[in-house]
């Protein structure tokens, strides 16, 4: 099972793990978006409003704003984090609505970066120490247009990821990458 073997890794690591007893709860790792100051829960077929505030009990130093999704599997198959303060968006009409949704529950003002594909704005966003900014992103190959777009974000280190046949069993790059902010132990 996939969260057996999560959960191995993890306490592998060391890492403290808090498992959700509420068996009326669901949330997917797809539906939760973290800016850094804030979580957004998308509310789809994999995530209820249960899992929500489980999510925000156990975050109490954050604010948890739930959106709800409509036509997509989750809140990141349209939208993620581009950067510190950035938020890719896809320009479908039920992305654009989960934004302004985003927008009026927040007190803080993200940057946004629209891109035209849905599936491209689902990216992955690295700071790292030695690189600076880094940016996961569809490749120019799968979703061109989009492409351009994040080529524009001329302070990113841009790392174009083909994904189409993972694409093809609903595999996004958030959802098949796990990020731990871990000093390494050498």
């Amino acid at each position: 099972k996939q969260v057996e073997a999560m959960k191995r890794v993890l306490e592998s690591l060391n890492l403290n793990i808090v498992e959700m007893v509420d068996e009326n709860a669901t949330l997917d790792g797809g539906d939760v978006l973290f800016t850094g100051r804030e979580f957004f829960v998308g509310l789809s077929k994999r995530t209820n409003q249960r899992g929500a505030e489980i999510l925000a009990d156990t975050f109490k130093d954050y604010a948890v704003s739930t959106v709800p999704v409509h036509d997509s599997l989750h809140l990141k198959s349209f939208c993620s984090m581009a950067g510190p303060n950035l938020i890719a968006i896809g320009s479908s009409e039920a992305a654009q609505k989960a934004l302004k949704t985003m927008q009026q529950m927040s007190d803080h003002r993200y940057d946004k970066l629209t891109v035209p594909d849905d599936a491209a704005a689902n990216c992955v966003y690295l700071n790292i120490p030695s690189k600076g900014h880094v940016l996961l992103h569809r490749a120019p190959e799968e979703y061109p247009e989009s492409a351009k777009v994040f080529e524009k974000l001329k302070d990113h280190m841009l790392i174009p990821i083909a994904n189409t046949e993972l694409e093809k069993v609903d595999g996004s790059l958030t959802c098949c990458s796990v990020l731990i902010n871990k000093a390494s132990e050498l």
